[in-house]
């Protein structure tokens, strides 16, 4: 791709002036206690909070990856992004207000409060590897192709384009996040999440108003006109994608438990969150943070179905250049055909700045759990505040410079995102049936809890290579069952006290029974009735005997159940999740706009 003088001084300009924010915040924000460095000093507005949400969640696998899959299967790839708004509302509701009362900084910390050590240590150790070795390897890989490709990065003393291009990311991210911990983490996600906005619109918008003849909606008309099946939020089983993108099950079933771990249990997420003012301020923040990210399909997925609209019949608009070899190839064919001199820098900034973000959050977040729930828990645990600050310094920079050695291996795999969900898929199920069971059922035990955790693993990958034939929702759907009958069945079991009359548990117990509902309920109900398919029609209905089987007997042991409380249970009050009438509005509005883009088109 050629790109101008013109970009290349907007690109330069932009990268160093967010590196010398980033060090200049860390300079200013003194960092003199774990609570500074780890949570911003607790002190986080909500715009800072939503913002540093999207931006730390955006990367390549959005700008680049859901345009490649918008290109070949079209906007319905973006309920990825659109149920996550409604997540974002159930986290801020239920969850949050859990999480802020027991006044915790990391994940493993609120599953020692609630359970026992172990669990927290093995889950420290586990979210460590995950974001080290999956998280921020696969982002600098993807970020370093991008670069690449999008740039022309060349080969220069002998060391591959790629890896000069996850070097420069590399010390671009460490200077958002090493020094200044969570602090200069937001402070620059602030900046970087407008400059990530602008940049993804400009190139939305100059490629519609090319297919459109100058007109902006005269080209989403004109790309309805061309692919209506390419605006099918909900595909049906004609649909070369089907398999992907199942039809009903993007709105019911297996996604929600990644919805729910990404969103709700995951470190790097929450921990803006637990860094705000106060529950009503972060509560506000990722109400806005869901607003936004209705906005998000509009230049992550529109851009891909105007380059598949063009490439189908490229002279009908006057092109005569070079397609595309593989749909992830999208975006960067957008940006080098119609985006303006001037503005492709501007746009690779927006890019750039997604992968910065995120990169920078993941690393501040596995600084923060290893220094907290590792070496702090289970080493030094009477150190200065300072010194943990600078293990803190210390584990960050460990972790980015592991992830840079290790991602130019990830080229060898076929594809990488298929490799972070599977193993990150492995683990979800039973981490949201524990954290989920953990808050609103008070009989759940440490043991119950350990059981789930170790055995999600070794359960989803004996389905994933004895039944790979399953779909991979219907496995998460089916562990999910599995983990939360294990938690009941062993916290049961294991509590001998018995006792006659308790405090009305009834809107929790509907409220767990909604959650197995939703995710594990419909997955098994399409199984039985031959709408799903994973193999054989015994395999069939065999797992949908036994995940609606699952589900019935959970209902019913939660119901019947009459033990007495875990000495570790939370006590909740419905009081606690009550939210303002700002809240209450913004909510109203995300379903609202969800219910019309589904029900136009559907």
């Amino acid at each position: 791709m050629d790109f101008a003088t013109t970009d290349l001084v907007i690109l330069i300009g932009y990268l160093m002036l967010m590196m010398g924010f980033g060090i200049w915040i860390a300079n200013k924000e003194k960092n003199e206690s774990a609570k500074d460095y780890f949570l911003a000093s607790s002190a986080l507005p909500w715009w800072a909070v939503g913002g540093s949400l999207i931006a730390s969640n955006i990367s390549t696998e959005q700008i680049l990856g859901m345009n490649g899959s918008g290109y070949v299967m079209g906007l319905a790839i973006g309920a990825y992004e659109l149920l996550a708004a409604l997540t974002l509302i159930l986290v801020a509701k239920f969850l949050l207000p859990v999480f802020i009362k027991k006044g915790i900084y990391t994940m493993p910390q609120f599953l020692e409060e609630r359970f026992d050590r172990r669990v927290r240590t093995i889950m420290a150790f586990f979210w460590v590897a995950l974001f080290v070795l999956v998280n921020i390897t696969s982002v600098l890989y993807l970020g370093g192709v991008a670069i690449k490709s999008i740039v022309g990065v060349p080969d220069w003393m002998g060391i591959d384009g790629l890896i000069w291009g996850i070097i420069g990311l590399v010390i671009y991210s460490a200077t958002l996040s090493i020094f200044g911990g969570l602090k200069a983490v937001v402070w620059t996600d602030v900046i970087q999440v407008v400059i990530l906005i602008i940049g993804g619109f400009t190139a939305a918008y100059m490629v519609l108003t090319f297919v459109g003849d100058g007109s902006f909606f005269g080209g989403l008309s004109h790309l309805y006109e061309k692919a209506p099946d390419h605006f099918d939020m909900i595909l049906d089983e004609s649909n070369a994608s089907y398999d992907k993108l199942p039809g009903i099950s993007v709105l019911v079933g297996g996604l929600w438990i990644a919805n729910l771990y990404y969103w709700g249990n995951n470190q790097y997420i929450i921990q803006r969150a637990l860094a705000s003012k106060s529950l009503k301020e972060a509560q506000k923040g990722v109400a806005f943070a869901a607003l936004m990210k209705l906005l998000i399909p509009f230049f992550a997925v529109v851009p891909g179905i105007a380059a598949y609209v063009i490439l189908q019949n490229p002279a009908d608009y006057g092109f005569t250049g070079l397609g595309i070899d593989v749909p992830d190839e999208a975006f960067p064919w957008v940006l080098g055909n119609f985006v303006q001199t001037g503005f492709k820098g501007l746009v690779l900034a927006a890019l750039i700045a997604a992968i910065g973000s995120s990169v920078s959050s993941m690393v501040n977040s596995a600084s923060t759990i290893f220094t907290l729930d590792i070496y702090k828990n289970l080493f030094q645990s009477n150190k200065s505040e300072d010194h943990y600050v600078k293990v803190g310094r210390v584990s960050a920079t460990a972790a980015l410079v592991l992830g840079a050695i290790i991602a130019p291996a990830l080229g060898n795999l076929e594809q990488v995102f298929q490799y972070i969900q599977e193993y990150t898929g492995f683990i979800s199920p039973g981490v949201v049936a524990v954290f989920l069971f953990g808050m609103f059922w008070k009989r759940a035990t440490s043991n119950a809890a350990l059981a789930a955790v170790l055995a999600s693993i070794p359960f989803s990958a004996f389905m994933a290579f004895v039944f790979p034939q399953v779909p991979f929702l219907v496995r998460m759907a089916l562990s999910f069952a599995v983990m939360s009958g294990l938690i009941v069945v062993i916290s049961v079991l294991e509590n001998n006290a018995r006792l006659k009359t308790r405090t009305d548990e009834t809107p929790y117990l509907l409220g767990l029974c909604f959650t197995l509902v939703l995710i594990a309920i419909p997955p098994g109900i399409r199984l039985l009735v031959g709408d799903l398919d994973a193999g054989s029609t015994a395999t069939n209905y065999g797992f949908g005997i036994l995940i609606v089987g699952l589900c019935a007997t959970v209902f019913a042991m939660l119901f019947t159940e009459n033990k007495r409380d875990d000495h570790k249970a939370i006590q909740l009050d419905t009081a606690l999740f009550k939210t303002d009438a700002v809240f209450n509005i913004t909510t109203v509005f995300v379903v609202l706009i969800l219910a019309a883009i589904y029900w136009f088109l559907w």
